[in-house]
């Protein structure tokens, strides 16, 4: 009965798998910049419906700077296992195709030529993708936890840590040299956790999900601007329509600074947990700078 029942399991992963690929075969190919969609306003949308947004769960897009490529993370629903895609665009069309196992949360760097995975790295080669390296001892540590780390393009790292009560730390580059991280104040480090960070390019601001007491429902995002004195500022509530009762994680602006994509799972009527996968959805990025004090610098960059 064991072995007619894993049978039964596999005949129908394979049919599912065949069905999928038959569908993927049978869609027109998509064209255009931003993988042929249509942009979104000031209320966030599905980006790429069918193709990037899936039955499976799809979280973490990045774009490369010449915005021709697009990285994400994908869990199948039915092997349980993640995957790093790429949508790449060829005389003017965009092409699907699986990059390996995911490691970490993927993001890639500001000049597009690192890919970060957590405590991890690639490193673009003439043939595509570097072995996965460490990023040394200052940040690839056994008794931290990182799930996802940012960096903004004079380098300075911000990144999360699930072992240690989920804080964010942040390390900057000062005279050429690496330094030791930092725990963020406790006007970031609040609520009952922090995590998935991301760090503007020019190194302004920061957006993270946190579950606090002034929040939507479950994860929110919260953002919080560099300050005049290189501090940082309260942590702003998105509110909404980016926060919603089910959760919003995952943070991340484009290279041209033109939309805000993030993770999001639906909190349907009558649920306690969102049932669904979840998605990738993007918004214009003017719900940042709506939140913007007036006295913070947008050009502001972190010491170096």
């Amino acid at each position: 009965m064991t072995q007619y029942r894993y049978f039964l399991m596999l005949l129908i992963s394979l049919l599912i798998a065949n069905s999928e690929a038959l569908a993927k075969s049978e869609r027109p190919l998509l064209k255009g910049p931003y993988l042929g969609q249509t942009p979104p306003g000031m209320m966030p949308k599905v980006f790429a419906p069918g193709y990037v947004a899936t039955r499976h769960r799809d979280y973490s897009g990045s774009f490369t700077p010449d915005m021709q490529e697009f990285y994400f993370s994908r869990k199948d629903v039915d092997t349980q296992k993640w995957w790093l895609v790429r949508f790449k665009r060829i005389d003017n069309l965009w092409h699907e195709s699986v990059i390996g196992p995911r490691i970490g949360r993927p993001i890639l760097s500001p000049d597009g030529n690192t890919m970060y995975l957590g405590s991890k790295y690639m490193q673009r080669t003439s043939s595509g993708w570097s072995q996965v390296k460490s990023l040394g001892p200052k940040i690839d540590r056994q008794d931290w936890g990182i799930m996802r780390l940012s960096a903004s393009a004079n380098g300075t790292y911000i990144f999360d840590d699930y072992k240690n009560n989920d804080v964010l730390r942040i390390s900057e580059v000062k005279n050429g040299k690496r330094q030791d991280p930092v725990l963020l104040g406790a006007n970031i480090n609040s609520g009952k956790w922090t995590a998935h960070p991301f760090i503007a390019q020019d190194g302004s601001y920061i957006i993270w999900d946190s579950e606090k007491d002034d929040g939507y429902g479950d994860k929110d995002l919260y953002i919080s601007f560099r300050q005049p004195d290189n501090s940082w500022g309260k942590a702003i509530n998105l509110g909404a329509p980016i926060n919603t009762a089910g959760i919003e994680a995952g943070a991340y602006v484009s290279p041209d600074g033109k939309y805000l994509f993030f993770n999001r799972n639906i909190l349907k009527k009558g649920e306690t947990e969102p049932s669904s996968d979840g998605d990738i959805y993007w918004v214009d990025a003017a719900v940042i700078e709506r939140l913007r004090p007036k006295s913070s610098n947008s050009n502001l960059q972190a010491v170096d």
